[in-house]
């Protein structure tokens, strides 16, 4: 497992460290990667799933639970069970892998992990690149939600103004300015900071040490005894941002599963419309 400072290393896996537990008693390995990547080669074992484009834009209750049960039901057709673990992957520690970690958080499961540096680590270090493609089986897994890691449109407003709390904008600084619109409305959810989801990763497209990050987010007011929610667009740089701060130990994340689409599209909520920094 990688050191780095983290106060939950257990959440990355490194390419040395899960090649030498590959096998059938071994972790199910999950590429998150689009089809046609998946399809020139992958970690020996790894089944393919690729959730990009399956989000959600209204995180009422009802439109909630049914995309919920999708996702569960995807991923139990991929192998998960709640006896073993999981570790995602994309290219790079990138928010495909992240946003799998996430969902399988969300739902309880208790030994997930993301390979850290990804698909383009695992070439790097010349390990096995298979070219014959695992069959999944398919599990009765069921997971138990975890209300304390997503956050709906009504949990968001509710936290708007109050001490505590912190909303980071994951997203590019043009969507959060407003001059790139990718809803109804371009802006952002009054009061939140922004930092894009790529200031977590190093050149090399692995997370950075703790101590970067922990700095990282301190100077924007992000700190451990706030209550964090993070967007984006749809839910996925969020993802990344969340998986950021739980390496951090950060108690209480949750990732705002709607996120922009929801919020911009919604023409009673409220929104801002942040004036570019000098630096941006």
């Amino acid at each position: 497992m990688p050191a780095d400072g983290y106060a939950n290393p257990q959440l990355l896996v490194t390419p040395a460290s899960l090649h030498e537990r590959i096998g059938p008693t071994g972790p199910l390995v999950i590429d998150f990667r689009p089809a046609e990547e998946f399809a020139r080669g992958v970690i020996p074992g790894a089944v393919h799933l690729d959730l990009y484009g399956v989000s959600l834009i209204d995180t009422d209750p009802a439109p909630m639970r049914a995309f919920l049960w999708i996702i569960e039901h995807l991923l139990a057709t991929r192998g998960v069970d709640a006896n073993r673990e999981v570790v995602v992957y994309d290219e790079c520690s990138g928010i495909r892998a992240a946003r799998g970690l996430w969902f399988l958080e969300l739902f309880g499961h208790q030994k997930t992990r993301l390979l850290d540096g990804g698909f383009n680590a695992w070439v790097a270090e010349k390990r096995k690149v298979s070219h014959e493609f695992a069959a999944p089986v398919a599990t009765e897994w069921h997971g138990t939600r975890r209300e304390d890691v997503i956050a709906t449109w009504r949990d968001v407003h509710e936290r708007l103004g109050r001490d505590g709390v912190v909303i980071v904008d994951t997203r590019t600084p043009e969507e959060h300015h407003g001059a790139l619109v990718r809803a109804a409305r371009g802006g952002a959810i009054p009061g939140s900071i922004h930092l894009e989801w790529t200031h977590n990763l190093d050149a090399a497209g692995r997370f950075k040490p703790a101590a970067e990050l922990q700095t990282m987010y301190a100077r924007l007011g992000v700190t451990p005894e706030r209550d964090v929610v993070t967007y984006c667009q749809g839910g996925y740089r969020g993802a990344h941002t969340y998986l950021a701060l739980r390496l951090l130990g950060f108690p209480q994340v949750r990732n705002y599963l709607g996120s922009w689409r929801e919020w911009g599209d919604r023409l009673d909520l409220p929104l801002e419309v942040p004036a570019p920094s000098p630096r941006t």
